[in-house]
This record gives structure tokens, C-alpha cells and sequence, in this order.
């Protein structure tokens, strides 16, 4: 039996924190739907302190970006690019079109079709998220998206510099220093200067996600990721100041993200809440990391590798870094994570900025039936069929016809009898 050394906040504390926000953002969505460009401005100005004339970066703002970091950090940029659009290429390769003819004269297959437009949305308010232009920006080109659109907020008052080359070198065709539920808005609904899109990605705040949501139906949108999720499982294999690190290294995203220990060794649960609170006098965004382990952060002790398959699925946390002796076991046996960090060797940052696979993931238990993001999202996978003579026409006519009338649907049983009527000179049988 599981026992609960500390936990988070109740399910109604974060309940009541949920409706605040979409009232809030369905009051911008509104405003934006009915004003555009200048309720686009206000909000950026409310939020960002940050109202240009014109929020997108021509090309001499571009080359100022490049111009104020150092040659290594576009070297690392690059670097890291190179990794995401490798595992991307390899995601793209393995999905390919069919054609079978599956009866004599019955033609099906598919198509995998990028989608025209994308609007990529990078977070950069509190942190400069350099990764996420990769992230989004580069699979989207290596799915082979006509029309990216990136954006991200100010930061410090201007367009990140870092952000910007990134966004630039990941194939950007349109670049917007403007976040926030305005951004998210303006590229669903489109405004006299941003055309709308036809899909957005891009991890954010509790407001992005939720203006998402709210706007999924008219465009397509990747997941609904909300705040940075992490789940340690560990044994005694390792000690507690590598879980504590890796707990606070996720903590640090936001002050209501859920960071978790799952482990069957007590010594180790004990000695990781001991090197937290050591962490802590010394992190230098405790601020942040500490206010989200007190109220989200949990340890979790089980009874065996079994019995912790069985809760972290039933977390089906985001990000679940594996430290034990047989991390295999949980690859085997675990369905539900984001994305799984397997050995002591490797760690959800490695994921997060550098080493190939995607950041942006299934969060508040979607992992039970999502994945996160891949060159497949921007993919949509389109049916067709061709018959390819008469006979196979009345074959499949009568089969329709009988098939519809079961149903009731005269009109659909009369598009199968004419052609049996035509093709094969009879009335359906």
C-alpha cells in the first residue's frame, strides 16, 4: 500500500484557480474577435508593457537579434536544432502515403499532407524559452508546413535576442513579438496584420493553454499542455540529491508545477525531502521552485516496482525520469507519460533543450491518450478511393444498397443503385 510522505494542494484550490483563468481569457478572445489589431495592443500593453506600432520583426530587427549574442550561442542554437530536425526527419521517413488495391478493381489508399499554416507559439515572459522555437518551428518545417508563423512575448522589454535567431534559423517565414493570450488569439482569428492560421503548437501559461482550448474547433491546436509536470521514480540505486536536483530543475518552470518522487526505498524519500529543503537555501529560483514544491510537489512511497507501474500511470505525468536498477521495466511496462527519461545518465532537461526529442507534452493526465508533439501533428492523414471498373462498381453497389436500406437512407442507397443500374445494365439486388 502506497504511503503519501507529503502532498499538494486540494483538487478544488486548483479547481477555483481554473475558472478564474478562462474567464479571463474568454473575455480577451472576445475583445480581440471584436476589435483586432487594437484590443491586440491594449492587452500587449496591459501584460507586457508593450505596444509597438507594428508587432512583427523585419529583417534589420533579425540581424540586430544575430548581431547581440556571441558566436557560441549561435553555434549551440544551431547545435541543438540539428538534433530536434534529425529525430524529426526520422519521425517524417517512417510515416509514409499507401495505395492497395484491396478487391479486383477497388483502389484505397492515403496521403500524409502537411497542414498549410501553422502559428508556433514560444513562451518568454519569465524565461527566454530558446528551445521552443526547435521544437515548434523546426517540425513543422520538416513536416513541410507552407506557412509558419512564430511568436513570442517581449522580454525585458524587447525581442529576445536568443528567441528571435532561433525562431529565424528554425525557417520562421513570419516572426511576432507578441504573447499571450493576444497572441494566441490574434493568430487563431487573424487581424488586419497577422493572417490566421490554420493550426497553433507551442507550450505556455495556464492562459495560453486555456485560450487553446477555448479556440480549438476553429483551429487546430497540438495539446492543451499546462504547467510543467515531472515524475521521479527512483530506487535506491541513486541518493537523494540527484532526485532533489531533478525535482527543483522542473519545479522551477512555475509556481504551480507539480513535481512528484515515486520510489519503494523510505531511506530514499526521506533523504530527498532532507536535500530539497537544502536545495533550496542555494537555488537561485527558489522563489519559484519552492513555492511550487510546497504546493504541488509530492513523495510517494510504494511497495514494489509493481505498484509504482500502477500509480505512475494512474499520474500519467508529463515528464517520468526513471532512476533504478532496471529502468527497462518501466519502458516495458508503463502506457501513460509524456515522455519517458530512462537511467540516471539522462534527465528531463537533456529533453527540454537539447537532445532531440520534443518538449512539448500531454500534461493534467492527457498522456492517457495523447503524445506530445512530433512531426505527426503538423501531418494529416487523407483517404481516397478509385474503383477502377464496372464490376467492381455494381459489386460494391449492391452491398451499399442493401447496406442503406437497413438504415433507412434513400438518398445514399440511390447513389449505389444508379450506378448498378448503369454499369452493370440491372436494379440491385
Amino acid at each position: 500500500m502506497a504511503r503519501y510522505l507529503k502532498t499538494g494542494i486540494s483538487e478544488d484550490a486548483a479547481a477555483e484557480a481554473d475558472a478564474s483563468v478562462r474567464a479571463t481569457v474568454e473575455a480577451i478572445i472576445q475583445d480581440i474577435k471584436s476589435r483586432g489589431d487594437a484590443a491586440v495592443r491594449d492587452w500587449s500593453a496591459k501584460f507586457d508593457q508593450w505596444a509597438p506600432d507594428d508587432f512583427r520583426l523585419d529583417g534589420q530587427a533579425i540581424e540586430a537579434a544575430y548581431a547581440a549574442l556571441s558566436p557560441q550561442t549561435i553555434d549551440d542554437i544551431r547545435f541543438a536544432q540539428t538534433q530536434v530536425r534529425n529525430f524529426a526527419q526520422i519521425q517524417r521517413d517512417a510515416l509514409r502515403d499507401v495505395e492497395v488495391e484491396t478487391l479486383p478493381g477497388v483502389v484505397l489508399g492515403h496521403k500524409n499532407l502537411p497542414v498549410n499554416s501553422v502559428g508556433c507559439y514560444v513562451p518568454g515572459g519569465k524565461y527566454p524559452l530558446v528551445a521552443s522555437a526547435h521544437m515548434s518551428v523546426v517540425t513543422a518545417k520538416v513536416a513541410g508546413v507552407k506557412r509558419i508563423v512564430s511568436v513570442a512575448p517581449p522580454y525585458q522589454g524587447a525581442p529576445n535576442p536568443a528567441i528571435v535567431v532561433a525562431m529565424h534559423m528554425a525557417g520562421a517565414d513570419e516572426i511576432y513579438c507578441v504573447g499571450g493570450v493576444q497572441a494566441v488569439a490574434a493568430m487563431a482569428l487573424g487581424t488586419s496584420s497577422i493572417a490566421p492560421v490554420d493550426m497553433i503548437v507551442g507550450p505556455g501559461n495556464a492562459y495560453v493553454a486555456e485560450a487553446k482550448r477555448q479556440l480549438f474547433g476553429r483551429i487546430g491546436i497540438d495539446l492543451l499542455a499546462g504547467p510543467t509536470e515531472t515524475l521521479v521514480i527512483a530506487d535506491d540505486s541513486v541518493d537523494g540529491e540527484l532526485c532533489a536536483a531533478d525535482l527543483l530543475g522542473q519545479a522551477e518552470h512555475g509556481p504551480n508545477s507539480p513535481a512528484v518522487l515515486l520510489t519503494n526505498s523510505e531511506k530514499l524519500a526521506r533523504d530527498t525531502l532532507a536535500e530539497i529543503d537544502r536545495q533550496l537555501t542555494i537555488l537561485p529560483t527558489a522563489a519559484i521552485a519552492g513555492k511550487a514544491w510546497a504546493d504541488y510537489g509530492q513523495v510517494i512511497v510504494a511497495d514494489s516496482y509493481e505498484e509504482m507501474v500502477t500509480i505512475a500511470d494512474q499520474i500519467a505525468s508529463e515528464h517520468v525520469q526513471v532512476m533504478t536498477r532496471d529502468p527497462d521495466y518501466f519502458l516495458t511496462h508503463m502506457t501513460n507519460y509524456g515522455a519517458l527519461f530512462l537511467g540516471a545518465r539522462t534527465n528531463v532537461s537533456y529533453g527540454d533543450k537539447v537532445i532531440g526529442t520534443n518538449h512539448t507534452l500531454p500534461t493534467r493526465g492527457n498522456a492517457r491518450f495523447t503524445g506530445g508533439l512530433w512531426v505527426g501533428k503538423f501531418i494529416k492523414t487523407c483517404t481516397y478511393q478509385r474503383v477502377l471498373t464496372d464490376e467492381a462498381s455494381v459489386m460494391i453497389g449492391e452491398y451499399c444498397s442493401r447496406l442503406c436500406a437497413i438504415e433507412g437512407f434513400a438518398g445514399h442507397q440511390e447513389q449505389a443503385d444508379i450506378r448498378v443500374r448503369r454499369y452493370g445494365k440491372k436494379e440491385a439486388a
